[in-house]
């Protein structure tokens, strides 16, 4: 039997360059990320040392000068062996059990939950912008360990040494960054100042900056938080609310809602757009994990019916991804967003219940698209019921209001339909609304669901026709020759002829169809261009659907004057007119037919007036 001896193990080797450029490429969206390195590395050491001596002083300073970049810290610090096993390996972080830890067992456990650190990528990640890390350290937890020098460049290279006690008598870390060329502006003290108050605005110990200008370190940090401080009145927390809006997001916000999930870790704030925003886009929101700025696109937070808020908070239970730059999309994530979901809709329930006039504010810029979220979420169409506005016959009101006085609820599917019929159906008594407008047909389907007694249908012409006053039987029959003319003339056009009588009698014609109407329609306008097999098949398609109708207003003058015309085809040639300038009041496309007829028309009417002139001038002058 052949015996396989065992095989020797190897280390993995990694190359300095590679990994700054997939750092810098790939992981992080931009190289400012290294200041919240700093920062962190700053947080995580004095919550360390916190852990092994509680009344440990509290002191992060950052500056920056002459291309460079220097942070220190009273915190835990570093051994010499530590310095070698934890700034100089990826994947191994001092915060992590059995990662080689920085702390002694005793209270580590207790204090890994407030780390901010997890993927031991560390100082390292400093190499987007550095060209050289020196690191000087001195660590708490054995105090006769001499300091520590712990000095890397971007060739992946690195030396450890020890030094005199005195070059740094107390515990802590210094880290000095010298930046690479072509980095030069990420270490402006300006810049440095930016990005550490953005990063690190919320932490929990005070961080103050130094330009090196000789003037007093300025605080970076401002807790606590905005939505935490006390105020005197509701008036003033909502103004101070709105100047960090303002401050932070660009815009003044209609009004600000509470998030605070104390179960879940969660504190923060909503604010509301002041402008229309597209259901479609992908809010950013603002996460602050344990206090150190994740991320300010996190997009994943908020239900994606929340579209008009943008959110600011500060949460210490949620996981970040690998780069901290983003949430990770987990269970734990999906319950907050709910629980963030719901504290909106609560928001929306309270301004429905005790503020209607900001409710009506937040509708008259959101409207649009808080219908487009609640066609697929009932409950926030049930909630938005008696708020969102629909044009209607009766006026601009909201569903409810317009389904108090109408059980039979009839919709049209295109602006200009309703705004024909809309006068006509107010005076009455039908109930129309426009569902030409975005997302309304979607939502009036739905009505059904969440209000089971109302009876929602597109408008039709024999619903209309119905709610019109017939006309005497008497009159009608005096009229039998003329609306035979009429409908002769408009058997090609597919068009029945009907007569009523309605208000406002200004309407000589109302045109009407339905969709069935226009789907005959079409199958006739494709008839006549078919060739012989599709005209059999075409043909066979035929049915007993309704098909457009011309309402005739008895009530209306010119109406009864065309009626009493002796000449039939004069009489053909108004009928044809009406039927035209009905059309052209629906806003309908015409058909090449109907293009044809309007023209015909037109030019009869212009025969006939012409014609006129001439026999009454011949009339002058025999005299």
């Amino acid at each position: 039997m052949t015996s396989t001896s065992p095989s020797t193990p190897h280390s993995f080797q990694v190359d300095l360059r590679g990994l700054v450029d997939l750092l810098s490429h790939h992981l992080y969206s931009s190289p400012r990320v290294y200041v919240r390195e700093l920062l962190q590395n700053a947080v995580d050491a004095i919550t360390a040392r916190h852990a092994l001596e509680p009344a440990a002083e509290v002191r992060i300073r950052l500056s920056a000068s002459g291309g460079r970049v220097t942070i220190e810290d009273s915190g835990i610090g570093l051994t010499a062996d530590e310095a070698h096993s934890l700034l100089a390996t990826i994947g191994r972080s001092s915060k992590r059990a059995g990662g080689g830890s920085d702390l002694n067992e005793q209270g580590l456990e207790a204090t890994r939950q407030e780390f901010l650190g997890q993927f031991g990528i560390g100082l390292l990640a400093c190499f987007v912008v550095a060209r050289q890390i020196r690191v000087v350290t001195r660590s708490a937890r054995d105090p006769h360990a001499a300091p520590v020098e712990w000095l890397a460049t971007d060739d992946g290279s690195y030396t450890v040494r020890e030094l005199p006690h005195d070059a740094r008598p107390e515990p802590g870390t210094t880290v000095v960054l010298e930046a690479r060329p072509g980095a030069a502006e990420w270490a402006v003290p300006a810049k440095v100042e930016e990005l550490a108050r953005d990063y690190g605005s919320l932490l929990p110990y005070e961080i103050t900056f130094d330009d090196g200008e000789g003037g007093e370190p300025r605080p970076v940090t401002d807790r606590p938080a905005v939505w935490d401080r006390p105020f005197p009145t509701p008036d003033a927390r909502r103004v101070a609310l709105a100047g960090h809006c303002a401050q932070l997001f660009g815009f003044t916000p209609l009004d600000s809602i509470d998030l605070d999930l104390p179960v879940a870790g969660v504190r923060g704030v909503a604010y509301v757009l002041p402008e229309p925003t597209s259901p479609a886009h992908r809010a950013g929101h603002r996460v602050h994990l344990k206090g150190m700025l994740l991320t300010e696109r996190a997009d994943n937070l908020l239900p994606d019916w929340a579209f008009f808020v943008r959110a600011v908070l500060d949460t210490d239970t949620l996981r970040p991804t690998a780069s901290r730059e983003n949430l990770y999309d987990d269970e734990t994530l999906a319950a907050v967003r709910d629980a963030l979901g719901a504290r909106v809709r609560g928001w929306l329930a309270e301004l429905a219940a005790s503020d209607p006039d900001r409710l009506a504010a937040f509708l008259q810029v959101h409207h649009l698209g808080v219908k487009s979220m609640a066609r697929h979420d009932p409950d926030l169409l049930g909630l938005m019921l008696p708020w969102l506005p629909f044009e209607t016959s009766d006026g601009s009101m909201s569903l409810q209001e317009f389904a108090a006085a109408h059980t039979d609820i009839h919709f049209t599917r295109t602006v200009e339909e309703f705004r024909q019929i809309a006068p006509i159906a107010a005076a009455h008594g039908l109930g129309v609304i426009n569902a030409g407008y975005t997302y309304d047909a979607d939502l009036l389907a739905l009505l059904p669901a969440v209000r089971p007694e109302l009876k929602v249908t597109e408008l039709d012409a024999g619903a209309v026709t119905e709610r019109l006053d017939p006309v005497p039987t008497s009159a009608e029959l005096a009229l039998a020759p003329f609306l035979a003319t009429a409908r002769t003339r408009l058997e090609p056009q597919s068009c029945d002829v009907v007569l009523r009588a309605f208000q406002p009698v200004a309407v000589p014609a109302l045109y009407l169809d339905d969709r069935q109407a226009r789907q005959e329609c079409d199958r006739t306008a494709a008839l006549e261009s078919a060739d012989s097999l599709w005209s059999g098949i075409l043909g066979a398609l035929r049915g007993s659907a309704p098909r457009a109708r011309l309402v005739l207003n008895h009530n209306n003058p010119l109406i009864r004057r065309i009626a009493a015309l002796p000449d039939e085809a004069l009489t053909g040639t108004a009928v044809e007119s009406l039927y035209g300038q009905a059309l052209l009041m629906s806003q309908r496309p015409l058909r090449p037919a109907d293009s044809t007829l309007l023209n015909r028309a037109f030019l009869g009417l212009l025969e006939w007036a012409t014609h006129s002139t001439d026999d009454r001038d011949a009339q002058e002058g025999q005299k």
